[in-house]
């Protein structure tokens, strides 16, 4: 399992409780340029930093879709905990949809 993320076809990035990134995969680093090491903080809009402050408070889950140079991503972004329990930051998973997928209601 050495470098899983990195055998992958989505974006993974992680980033700690100050926004600072702390991995980035093949694929992230790819969309979003290397930013390891540095504050993820800068580059986003007012409303997504009170989305990021709400994931590391609350130590919750944001998911949408979005479509981007003619790519449909679903974007799942939720907080991940130390062996303690408390929030050590936002994991982020960018994966690549098709534009029709089928969805199952299983019992």
């Amino acid at each position: 399992m050495n470098n899983w993320a990195d055998n992958t076809n989505c974006a993974v990035t992680v980033c700690d409780t100050e926004g600072v990134i702390i991995y980035q995969n093949e694929q992230s680093v790819a969309v979003n340029g290397d930013m390891r090491g540095k504050s993820m903080i800068p580059c986003h809009s007012d409303r997504s930093k009170a989305i990021i402050a709400r994931l590391l408070a609350e130590g919750s889950t944001n998911a949408y879709t979005i479509e981007k140079k003619g790519i449909r991503k679903m974007i799942y972004q939720t907080a991940w905990r130390r062996a303690d329990g408390t929030v050590g930051g936002i994991i982020e998973l960018s994966l690549p949809i098709p534009a029709e997928m089928p969805h199952y209601v299983r019992g």
